[in-house]
């Protein structure tokens, strides 16, 4: 009777979760076990080239390739289900479409959400901007209103962090002379973590698209074509057509439910091998876990973070089933890069600082080298050599 492989289940296809099954299948195993990706999806998201579809810079297939084509002539095994439940005790994962699933390790990536229920209205009258369908259902609300040949289309963005910056920029390009936008900030300043290059060329490129800031000003209530704003204690109400809400993380139910250790957001408290604390079997990374890396650092949940942890969480987990020893998270900060609408991009980090055209050329090749399988590299990379070259001969026929 042949000896049942060990079963390897990683919970969440993006950053974290892809990247670690992928490096888990390429670690050398005397025997190789089974690994298990499971994601509501059938489609991994290159979340930070979303917002090229505002513009339609780029094409879906291009940022959210299936999980099929990625993970062919792999040994990871692909299972699209909603998690329902984790059962820690008895090392089981409850599934909505198909049988529970035992594990012996187990990476939970599952990734937060958007929360919209922070202000009355804003569940029924705003659109986030973290997934597919959020991209899809915000292209489908412009071009509505681009059809209603209106003389100025008005949209509040709420969030002056890295999504509401990057959203307006590119909205503001989609709408052109029609925009009237403002980006709402209840701090001092924009981007309040990013670099001061960054921030600087944001600022600029926000104001040469006359996009109005709103500083130190709360929502208080959204309504179908109005929003009502705080500042210094006065209440004004301002006529709006579309609202995008890119304000905080929230961590799934799921999660919280969880009879594991967690700080006061909810988020799963790791060490720094990135395993749960009290529960050496179960690795966590991404948006829901609290880490700090071998130096203290608590890590960014952001997606060179996540990029950067599954090669550690891969490692660590071959190391715990090989018996070779642990690596510690070091995080590395790489940089950061925004896109400040369409053709433009900022990006510093590692003694470089570029924006403008040439922010946008660099930004374009570290994300295609980044994407997930060489096969689909290769198919992006031609199409965006490719792509200039038919719009000009469609523009110009013989």
């Amino acid at each position: 009777m042949s000896e049942k492989k060990l079963r390897i289940s990683i919970l969440g296809g993006g950053f974290g979760g892809l990247y670690t099954a992928k490096r888990l299948s390429e670690l050398p195993w005397d025997s190789s076990p089974e690994i298990v990706l499971i994601d509501k999806s059938d489609r991994f998201l290159f979340s930070p080239l979303l917002y090229e579809l505002v513009t339609g810079e780029m094409s879906p297939w291009e940022i959210a390739p299936s999980f099929t084509e990625i993970l062919a002539h792999t040994n990871i095994t692909f299972s699209q289900s909603l998690v329902t439940g984790i059962d820690v005790e008895n090392n089981i994962i409850h599934l909505d479409n198909q049988p529970s699933l035992g594990y012996d390790k187990l990476v939970i990536a599952l990734g937060g959400s958007t929360p919209t229920n922070q202000v009355p209205g804003a569940e029924e009258y705003t659109i986030p901007f973290h997934s597919l369908q959020d991209a899809q259902r915000l292209c489908e609300r412009l071009r509505a209103l681009e059809r209603l040949k209106t003389e100025n289309i008005r949209v509040a963005v709420v969030g002056g962090g890295y999504s509401g910056v990057e959203l307006a920029c590119k909205i503001a390009d989609r709408l052109g002379k029609k925009a009237k936008m403002r980006l709402i900030q209840r701090g001092d300043k924009i981007l309040p973590r990013a670099s001061e290059f960054n921030r600087n060329a944001a600022t600029d490129a926000l104001e040469s698209r006359q996009v109005w800031l709103d500083f130190e000003t709360e929502v208080e209530k959204i309504n179908p074509d109005s929003i009502s704003l705080s500042y210094k204690g006065q209440i004004d109400t301002i006529p709006v057509d579309l609202v995008l809400w890119t304000v905080g993380t929230r961590v799934p139910e799921l999660i919280q439910n969880l009879p594991l250790k967690k700080d006061s957001r909810g988020m799963l408290t790791t060490t720094s091998t990135l395993q749960v604390a009290e529960q050496p079997h179960i690795f966590a990374l991404g948006d829901i876990a609290n880490c700090k890396d071998a130096t203290g650092l608590e890590v960014p949940a952001t997606a060179q973070a996540a990029f950067q942890q599954a090669d550690y969480c891969a490692w660590n987990i071959w190391a715990s089933i090989t018996k070779r020893p642990f690596l510690p998270f070091r995080y590395q900060n790489l940089g950061e890069m925004l896109t400040l609408g369409a053709d433009s991009a900022a990006l510093s980090g590692l003694g470089l600082e570029l924006d403008g055209s040439l922010g946008y050329i660099a930004r374009r090749l570290i994300y295609l080298y980044r994407l997930p399988s060489l096969k689909h590299q290769l198919k992006v990379g031609l199409n965006w050599v490719a792509g200039p070259i038919i719009d000009s001969l469609n523009l110009n026929p013989s």
